[in-house]
C-alpha cells in the first residue's frame, strides 16, 4: 500500500514552494518562481527512477516509465499542472494537518476568526475519520494541482518499486500556466509520444469528466467625453454610465452565482474606468456550441444597439475564443473513459461522471490530437483560504493511476 506519511511529506513538499502564475506576463513560465518547483520535480522524477526526463526552456517537464511487457501496449499519459491561481496568494503557504477529522468547524485562524465549517461547505462531511490538510487561513493550499502531481510522481515511484504490477509505457508531462490559460500552449504533444492521457485535474474523489465549456473572453471598450462637470450639458458623455447600460443588459441570472450543471453563463470579472473610458472583460461559457455561438451574438448585438441609440461609435468588443468542449474529441475514443470508470470500481470508488464547469489543459490537449479527460486530485474549494485535501482521496487517486496502467496492459495481451 502506499504510505500516507510519504504522501503527505510529498505534498507539503511542493505546497510550500510558490508558483502563483500571473495573466499580465508575457513569459513561459509567466513567472520566475515557477521554475523553483519545476526544477524540483525534473530532479525528483530522475532520482525516483524515471527514464528520458526532460524540462524545456519553458518548463514544460516530461518523462518515462518503460513498459515492462513484452506486447504491445499503447502508450498512455497522465498530466498536470504545478502553476497556483493568481486568484488568491500562494506565497508562504503554512499548512494544517488534522487528522481523524470529527466532522466539526476547523479553526484555520484563530486570531482572524477564518473557520471551515460543514455548515457552509457540507462535502466536508464526507470526510469524517480522514486525515484532512488545509491551509491556514491567509493563503490557498495548491492541491489544485500540486495533488495531482503528487500522486503521479507517487504512482510512478509506486510501479517502480512494484514491477510485479505489469503496465504499458507511460508518460507523465507537468506544466505551468494551466490556471491562466496556457497550460497546454507549448505543450509539444508529438514529443509526448502517448496514444492518450489523463489530467489529474478534478476535485472530490470519484470525478470522472470528459465534458467541459466551450469558452471566449471578451472585451468591452467603452469610450467617452470629458468636459469641465460646470459646463458639461449636452457635451459629457460618462462613459460608466454606459457600461452600467451593457451591464444591465446582459440576463441577469445568466451569470455564474445563479447557474449550475449543463447552464452557461455570462461573467463580468473586471471592470476599471473613469469618465473618458470604461473597460469591461467577461467571459463566456457554455456546453452546447450552438448556446455558445449565441452568447457571442448577445454581447455583438448589444453592441450594435447601443452605438445606433449613441449614433455613433461609443462601445467596442472585441471576442476571442478560448478552449473548446473536449466531448467532441474523447467520445470516438471512449474506451479511455471506460477504463478510468472500471479502475475506479475495481478499488471501490463511485465514480461521478460529470461535465466540468470550467476549463482543463485536457480540453486544449484534446484538440491538439491528445484525447485527455480528466481525473479527480482530491482536493475541495480551490483558488481561496478554504482549500483543502483529504489525504486518503490523494492516495486513492494514486492507486486508480496505477490500476489504469495495470488495466491497460491486461486488456491488450486479452486482444
Amino acid at each position: 500500500m502506499i504510505s500516507k506519511e510519504h504522501i503527505i511529506k510529498r505534498f507539503i513538499g511542493y505546497v510550500t514552494i510558490d508558483t502563483e502564475s500571473d495573466p499580465n506576463s508575457k513569459t513561459t513560465p509567466s513567472t520566475k518562481k515557477q521554475w523553483d518547483l519545476a526544477n524540483k520535480l525534473a530532479k525528483e522524477l530522475k532520482t525516483i527512477g524515471m527514464q528520458d526526463v526532460s524540462i524545456d526552456a519553458n518548463a514544460y517537464i516530461m518523462a518515462t516509465l518503460p513498459s515492462n511487457v513484452e506486447h504491445e501496449v499503447p502508450t498512455i499519459g497522465f498530466i498536470s499542472h504545478f502553476d497556483t491561481s493568481p486568484d488568491f496568494t500562494g506565497a508562504n503557504v503554512k499548512p494544517q494537518i488534522i487528522e481523524d477529522y470529527n466532522g466539526k468547524d476547523i479553526i484555520l485562524n484563530e486570531a482572524e476568526n477564518i473557520i471551515l465549517s460543514p455548515d457552509y461547505f457540507d462535502d466536508l462531511l464526507q470526510y469524517k475519520g480522514q486525515t484532512l490538510i488545509t491551509t491556514d487561513g491567509t493563503t490557498l493550499l495548491g492541491a489544485d494541482d500540486k495533488a495531482g502531481i503528487c500522486e503521479i510522481v507517487s504512482a510512478m515511484e509506486y510501479l517502480i518499486q512494484h514491477p510485479e504490477i505489469k503496465h504499458g509505457t507511460i508518460k507523465v508531462g507537468f506544466t505551468p500556466d494551466e490556471e491562466i490559460g496556457r497550460g497546454a500552449h507549448k505543450f509539444d504533444v508529438e514529443k509526448f509520444g502517448a496514444d492518450w492521457a489523463y489530467t489529474m485535474d478534478g476535485s472530490q474523489i470519484g470525478e470522472l469528466e470528459y465534458e467541459n465549456f466551450n469558452a471566449a473572453g471578451a472585451v468591452v471598450k467603452i469610450k467617452g467625453k470629458i468636459v469641465h462637470p460646470g459646463y458639461a450639458k449636452d457635451k459629457m458623455v460618462n462613459s460608466m454610465y454606459i457600461a452600467t447600460e451593457f451591464i444591465n443588459s446582459i440576463p441577469r441570472m445568466e451569470t455564474p452565482e445563479h447557474t449550475e450543471g449543463y447552464q452557461g453563463f455570462f461573467h463580468l470579472h473586471d471592470m476599471e474606468g473613469d469618465v473618458e473610458e470604461t473597460t469591461l472583460q467577461y467571459i463566456i461559457r457554455d456546453h452546447d456550441m450552438e448556446h455558445f455561438e449565441a452568447r457571442k451574438e448577445v454581447m455583438v448585438k448589444l453592441t450594435n444597439e447601443l452605438n445606433s441609440q449613441y449614433g455613433r461609435e461609443v462601445i467596442t468588443t472585441e471576442i476571442k475564443d478560448q478552449y473548446f468542449n473536449m466531448k467532441e474529441k474523447v467520445e470516438p475514443v471512449m474506451h479511455i473513459v471506460d477504463i478510468a470508470e472500471e479502475a475506479m470500481k475495481a478499488l471501490d470508488i463511485t465514480p461521478l461522471i460529470k461535465a466540468i464547469r470550467g476549463g482543463t489543459d485536457g480540453s486544449q490537449l484534446s484538440y491538439m490530437g491528445l484525447p485527455c479527460p480528466n481525473i479527480f486530485a482530491g482536493g475541495h474549494n480551490f483558488h481561496g483560504r478554504y482549500e483543502y485535501v483529504p489525504v486518503e482521496s490523494m492516495i486513492k487517486a494514486t492507486e486508480v493511476i496505477c490500476k489504469i496502467a495495470e488495466l491497460v496492459a491486461l486488456k491488450n495481451k486479452n486482444d
